[in-house]
């Protein structure tokens, strides 16, 4: 699992922003505002607004009005947020036979709130027992 290196967690708004921009960016490396602002279904002040907040921790680079692109930092951090989402997401469908719109948004809620610990056991415990 990623570990993320800055010791600052962010709000569970601003780590859906850098999960986004992390699965937006996988092709082309970087994103634009409004691909992000469609794909989180927010709005432009929303996106900059939560942009400035990631800069500042050091997670992105964006010169003005040019394409979002992950520091080292963002992008371990956003690969450990999305590693968190498929684990759950994963855990609630195969497991416990949860529905996948249900398990979709409740492991995007759960994602945010999980230890590392805690994680860990999980992931551990399904690789052991299931074909993951």
């Amino acid at each position: 699992m990623a570990e993320k290196q800055n010791t600052d967690k962010l709000t569970p708004a601003n780590e859906d922003y850098l999960e986004a921009i992390y699965e937006l960016g996988r092709d082309s490396g970087s994103v634009r505002s409004v691909d992000l602002a469609a794909k989180l279904d927010v709005s432009k002040a929303s996106v900059n607004n939560a942009l400035k907040n990631l800069k500042q921790a050091g997670y992105i680079e964006q010169p003005h009005y040019g394409d979002i692109t992950l520091t080292g930092e963002g992008a371990d951090y956003a690969a450990g947020i999305l590693e968190r989402h498929h684990v759950l997401y994963h855990f609630l469908l195969d497991v416990l036979g949860v529905d996948p719109e249900t398990a979709v948004e409740e492991a995007c809620e759960m994602e945010h709130a999980i230890s590392d610990d805690t994680l860990k056991r999980l992931t551990k415990h399904l690789k052991d027992h299931f074909t993951f």
